[in-house]
C-alpha cells in the first residue's frame, strides 16, 4: 500500500508514511513538555543539597565495581586470557595495522605478505575504474550524506545502487544500510516480535541473534543444514506463532559449505513460512556468474521472501542492503532503525557499490577465476593433510587445527615467513573446531596459493 494513500482498504492499518512520521515527533515534542511542566511542579522539586531522595537508593550502598569498566567481569577475563597468551610467549596475531589495500597482497611494518585474511573476492577493491567512479562520487556529493536519508534527502547514486541490486537479485525493491551488521540486526528486529518465531540454522552470524534479540521474538536454531530436523520442529511447533522466520546463508563464513536452498523453499511453502538468505558470502562467488544461491541450484530468486547481503566484500564497499518485494522494502524504509535513525549510506561508497556491481556483470570471468582458484586451494590443501571440515571449496576454506592455542602459534608461525591468515579461536568456534581461516581471491595465482598450504603443512 501507497504511504501517501488517503483511502486505505477497509479495516487496514495505514502505512507508517510521512504523515505517521511526523505526527510521531509531534506526540514525542508533547510528551516532553508535559514531563518538563510536571518536573517544575512544586510537588516534584528535587530534594535541597545534601539530602537523599527517598526514591533513589544512598551513592553509599553503590559498590566502585559498578560504575567501573575495568572491574567489569568481561574486561577481567579478556586481561586473563591476555596475561596467559603472554606466559606462553604468543604474540597478539589481531589487530595489525596494514600499510596497503586489502587484497591478495598486504604489506605490514614495511613488509610485503601473501594475504588470505581478506573479503576482496573478486579483487575489485582499490580497482582504477572504482577509484574513478568514487572520485567523481566524491567531488559531487562530498563525503557524507550527513544524516538519515529520511531527514536529508537521498542522492541518486543511493538510488541507482539499489535500483542495479534488486535487478542483480530479480526483486522488486532494494534498501541499503551503512552496515552488514546493522542491516540484519534492524531488519529482523523491526520485522518481527513477541508473537512470532525465528528459525535459524546453528552456525548462523551474530548479527542475525542480536536480530531476534531486538525483535523479542521466539527462537529455535536447528543443527548446521539439517532440513530435515527443521521440517520436524515446524511439525511440532509452527501452529503455536503467527509469523515464522527460517534463517540461513548462502556460504557460510566459517566452514565455507551452503544450504540445499530447494529443501528450504519447500520447507517455508508447506509451513507457511518466510525465508531469509544471508548472502554476505555468497554473492559474487556462488553462481555461474556471481548471482548466490538461487543461481547456484538454479531456482527464481522469488523463492526466497528476503535476500540480505553486502557491499564490502565482492563489491568493494561498506554496507548491507536487503533485496525483495515491494512492501518488504518500503516497510523497512519507514521502520527498521538501522536506516529511519542512521546515517545514509555515504554517496562515495555507493559509488564503490555501484561500479563493482557493474564490473561483475561485465566480466563473468572473475567469478571464474575465484572459483577455480578455491577450488584448487581446498584440494590442495586436503591433498597435504590437512582438515578442511566441510568446505565445498568456493572462496572460504579453514584448516581445522583443534586447539585455539594451536591455532594462534601456527597463524604467528606463518606471518614470520610472509603469510597473513587469522585464527578463529574459542569462544568464536568451539575448542575442537579451531582453525585458520583461508579467504582466498581472484586475484591470487596458484603458485601463491600452493606456496602458502606448502608453508602451512610444515608449520603444522
Amino acid at each position: 500500500m501507497n504511504p501517501s494513500d488517503p483511502n486505505p482498504a477497509p479495516g487496514a492499518a495505514p502505512a507508517p508514511g510521512p504523515a505517521a512520521t511526523l505526527g510521531g515527533i509531534a506526540a514525542v515534542a508533547r510528551k516532553r513538555l508535559l514531563d518538563r511542566l510536571r518536573s517544575h511542579a512544586p510537588d516534584a522539586e528535587a530534594p535541597p543539597q545534601g539530602q537523599a531522595s527517598a526514591f533513589a537508593p544512598s551513592a553509599a550502598r553503590v559498590p566502585d565495581d559498578w560504575c567501573r569498566f575495568d572491574t567489569l567481569p568481561a574486561y577481567q577475563r579478556l586481561l586473563v586470557s591476555q596475561a596467559a597468551a603472554k606466559r606462553m610467549g604468543l604474540e597478539n596475531p589481531f589487530f595489525r595495522v596494514h600499510e596497503s589495500a586489502a587484497g591478495a597482497t598486504t604489506r605490514v611494518g614495511g613488509r610485503e605478505y601473501l594475504n588470505f585474511s581478506s573479503y576482496d573476492y573478486l579483487g575489485l577493491n582499490g580497482h582504477p575504474r572504482i577509484e574513478q567512479a568514487v572520485l567523481q562520487a566524491l567531488h559531487r556529493y562530498g563525503t557524507s550524506a550527513s544524516a538519515s536519508r529520511v531527514v536529508a534527502g537521498e542522492r541518486p547514486v543511493q538510488r541507482e545502487l539499489e535500483r542495479e541490486l534488486a535487478d542483480w537479485y530479480g526483486t522488486e525493491e532494494c534498501v541499503v544500510f551503512v552496515s552488514g551488521h546493522a542491516t540484519n540486526v534492524s531488519t529482523i528486529g523491526s520485522l518481527f516480535g513477541p508473537k512470532d518465531l525465528v528459525l535459524h540454522d546453528a552456525l548462523i552470524h551474530n548479527s542475525v541473534l542480536e536480530g531476534i534479540r531486538l525483535s523479542g521474538a521466539h527462537r529455535r536454531s536447528f543443527p548446521h543444514n539439517d532440513w530435515a530436523r527443521l521440517d520436524q520442529l515446524l511439525g511440532e511447533i509452527r501452529a503455536d506463532f503467527e509469523r515464522v522466520l527460517i534463517v540461513i546463508e548462502g556460504l557460510y563464513s566459517m566452514d565455507g559449505d551452503m544450504p540445499e536452498l530447494p529443501r528450504f523453499v519447500d520447507l517455508k511453502r508447506r509451513h507457511k513460512a518466510f525465508l531469509m538468505v544471508d548472502e554476505a558470502h555468497a554473492l559474487g562467488v556462488l553462481g555461474k556468474t556471481g548471482r548466490g544461491l538461487a543461481e547456484q541450484w538454479n531456482l527464481p530468486s522469488s523463492e526466497v521472501d528476503i535476500w540480505m547481503g553486502t557491499l564490502s566484500k565482492s563489491l568493494a564497499g561498506c554496507g548491507g542492503f536487503i533485496a525483495g518485494s515491494r512492501s518488504l522494502v518500503e516497510l523497512l524504509k519507514y521502520t527498521a532503525p538501522g536506516f529511519v535513525y542512521s546515517v545514509g549510506l555515504s554517496p562515495a561508497l555507493a559509488a564503490a557499490s555501484l561500479e563493482a556491481l557493474r564490473m561483475l556483470r561485465e566480466q563473468p570471468e572473475r567469478v571464474q577465476a575465484l572459483q577455480q582458484n578455491g577450488a584448487f586451494l581446498c584440494g590442495y590443501a586436503k591433498s597435504r593433510g590437512i582438515d578442511t571440515g566441510l568446505s565445498l571449496g568456493y572462496a572460504v576454506t579453514p584448516a581445522i587445527l583443534g586447539s585455539s592455542l594451536r591455532a594462534v602459534r601456527a597463524s604467528n608461525a606463518l606471518f614470520e615467513r610472509g603469510f597473513n591468515v587469522q585464527p578463529i579461536v574459542h569462544p568464536a568456534v568451539e575448542e575442537r573446531a579451531a582453525r585458520l581461516r583461508f579467504f582466498v581471491s581472484a586475484a591470487h595465482t596458484r603458485e601463491q596459493i600452493a606456496s602458502t598450504v606448502d608453508a602451512l603443512a610444515a608449520v603444522i
